[in-house]
């Protein structure tokens, strides 16, 4: 595990990322999954819009987060990130890389806001998300009881194919900034839960960090330290929970090289063996 100085971290950081640092393994192909910094308060129905920036000590948070990670982790930041083409999240990872002294690009990814990684018709899943909330709202996503949204399983294993797709190289960290409703809903499915309360919502600048062991995508474990916990999830049961929801893995984001097999009868048997 990382030793870690004794040394502050960056102020208004959520306490739990310097007990996750403290948990990291070294030289792996590490992935920051994130919330974004430190924004402008939403309206008083607690929705966030897309044109909310990040304030002014968000922006200080971001850049002085950075520069933290690359002067006390043995990991390079200087790889390109990943981000929802937000610009709360954009701006977060670009104040992170100049914080680390580095100016790299920042790739946008559809999967990193909504419509996405969770929802599939956001003229019907938006409608209901007004109307009963963002807490509510990613409940029934992880109960499958929300129209106009993917399996909840589809959704996980589609955020953690497009990590997969995307790991830097060993010895290096790379980023990727999204919103709390993705995180929170990415660890559900992870930690395998249908109903979360605020206490398990991530926090502004709050963030997993997740590597794979290096197999191919269905065979691999995908490990994360969360809130000062280290876990591990094989790929083959989440599919394995997902078809047994009746669903076919031909529907998933996979990475273009994954084969279950010649045809339907080999998934099926690979995962009931």
């Amino acid at each position: 595990m990382t030793e870690i100085p004794n040394t502050p971290a960056p102020a208004h950081l959520p306490e739990s990322m310097i007990a996750s640092v403290k948990l990291l393994p070294q030289n792996e192909r590490l992935i920051l999954f994130t919330r974004h910094s430190l924004r402008e308060r939403s309206d008083g129905q607690g929705f966030a819009s897309e044109q909310l920036p990040l304030t002014p000590k968000g922006r200080v948070l971001a850049k002085s987060w950075g520069r933290w990670l690359a002067t006390h982790l043995p990991y390079s930041l200087d790889v390109d990130s990943i981000s929802s083409p937000i610009t709360r999240c954009i701006d977060t990872a670009q104040l992170m890389q100049e914080g680390a002294g580095l100016r790299r690009s920042v790739t946008h990814q559809s999967l990193l806001v909504e419509p996405g990684s969770l929802v599939t018709e956001p003229r019907v899943a938006g409608k209901i998300f007004k109307e009963i909330g963002v807490l509510n709202f990613i409940n029934r996503f992880l109960q499958n009881n929300l129209e106009g949204t993917k399996n909840a399983y589809q959704g996980g294993l589609d955020i953690l194919s497009l990590f997969y797709q995307h790991q830097p190289q060993h010895g290096h960290l790379m980023l990727a900034v999204s919103h709390d409703t993705l995180i929170s809903a990415f660890l559900a499915v992870m930690f395998e839960v249908n109903e979360i309360d605020w206490n398990d919502w991530p926090k502004m600048m709050e963030g997993v960090f997740l590597w794979f062991d290096d197999q191919p995508f269905d065979k691999a474990e995908a490990h994360f330290v969360w809130r000062g916990a280290v876990y591990t999830r094989p790929v083959r049961t989440l599919l394995a929970h997902y078809m047994a929801a009746g669903f076919h893995p031909d529907e998933l984001l996979l990475p273009p090289d994954v084969s279950w097999g010649e045809d339907s009868a080999s998934i099926t048997r690979l995962f009931d063996s």
